[in-house]
């Protein structure tokens, strides 16, 4: 059974204010304190960890590899605590949000790669401030991992719309599910790729991308899927962090079921979908603009269908690698409890609505990130 690990990024706010606060250091040294987190940490295997992101207003927390989802849930759960602790001793609370509600001054990290990505991207660098979810994947080998990549490009906006959870951009309503989608577009290596065909081919477009100078290093190759430059993963990226970790657990199930079904074509030789990247584009778009509330774009018939019969049609597809992996039941109950309750975006503004103050939104985020309501 393939293994399977997450990152997720997220941010440090005034518990006030909602306004994002730079205590990603003071964070960090608390959080090296902690007992469970020292418990949580093995030299063995890589992952459990919470360490510095772009901004210094965002740490982000990984999990080690595990097969059962219930692991995984828990391993999520215990870092997030740790971030949560090591905030509160820091002055901060803790959210897992794609993007700030209220409005940000985002402020780097002292890094040298970091500042050298200032001096190259500009503005796109200083006001970056996301929060993504990134669920590693194990495979058996790179040629494995691009055969995936290929087969899975159509059922990433799907992911992208179950998680969207970032309505508002400097304190405006975005208009978007996933503004984070949005500006995360503003990398030049982020979206939807093409078809690889080949571990070969992958690591030549690769190595011709930083050989071009438009980017620094291997680190940002942003695409919405791609093979792990240190884990022998497909990394999927192309999700908004997830408020609630039990959807974190969901989305990971998937993913792991969308690579071991990719998997078993790319081995039956069954030809990937040639759908050409402009409409890949349009999917993603269409995705991070209404979510699972309006249309996702067909990945078969490129026509638009109601998102909750989009993700139907996608889990049914999974539905032979979901039950050998034991993770049917979790993954309908989860898909239904978000078309029923609603994702992240539908929430945060559903309390906008009811309160009129984005801080609200805020102090509601930083207590579902807590675990301490669904």
């Amino acid at each position: 059974m393939r293994t399977v690990g997450v990152e997720e990024e997220l941010m440090l706010v005034d518990g006030e204010t909602g306004r994002p606060l730079s205590l990603a250091a003071h964070t960090l040294r608390h959080a090296a304190d902690d007992e469970e987190a020292a418990a949580a940490t093995s030299d063995e295997v890589p992952g459990g960890s919470i360490e510095h992101e772009l901004q210094q207003q965002q740490v982000e927390t990984d999990t080690v590899p595990h097969t059962d989802m219930t692991a995984l849930g828990e391993d999520v759960r215990v870092w997030r605590r740790q971030a949560i602790n090591a905030a509160r001793r820091a002055g901060a609370r803790v959210i897992a949000s794609g993007t700030s509600p209220v409005r940000a001054e985002p402020a780097i990290v002292g890094k040298e790669r970091y500042l050298q990505m200032v001096e190259h991207f500009g503005l796109t660098t200083l006001e970056e401030l996301t929060g993504g979810l990134h669920v590693h994947v194990s495979v058996e080998s790179d040629e494995e991992g691009v055969g995936v990549l290929d087969r899975i490009r159509g059922s990433l906006p799907a992911l992208l719309a179950l998680t969207a959870n970032s309505p508002f951009w400097q304190g405006e309503n975005s208009k978007y599910a996933s503004f984070r989608s949005q500006a995360m577009g503003r990398w030049p290596t982020t979206g939807p790729t093409e078809l690889f065909g080949s571990a070969e081919n992958y690591h030549r477009i690769v190595k011709a991308m930083i050989g071009s100078g438009a980017i620094l290093d291997e680190g940002m190759v942003h695409f919405d899927a791609r093979l792990s430059h240190h884990y022998p993963t497909v990394e999927i990226r192309v999700a908004d962090v997830c408020a609630d970790a039990e959807d974190t657990v969901v989305i990971a199930a998937l993913c792991r079921a969308l690579v071991d079904t990719a998997a078993n074509e790319w081995r039956a030789g069954t030809e990937p979908l040639s759908t050409a990247m402009a409409v890949l584009r349009l999917m993603h778009w269409q995705a991070g603009r209404f979510g699972i509330d309006g249309d996702l774009i067909d990945p078969r018939t490129l026509t638009p269908r109601p998102a909750r019969d989009v993700v139907s049609d996608l889990v049914d597809d999974l539905r032979p690698a979901l039950q050998e992996n034991g993770d049917e039941a979790l993954v309908d109950e989860g898909v239904e409890r978000i078309f029923t309750n609603g994702n992240g975006a539908m929430r945060q503004r559903a309390v906008l609505e009811k309160t009129g103050q984005l801080s609200d939104v805020v102090a509601d985020l930083a207590t579902v990130t807590a675990g301490l309501e669904g």
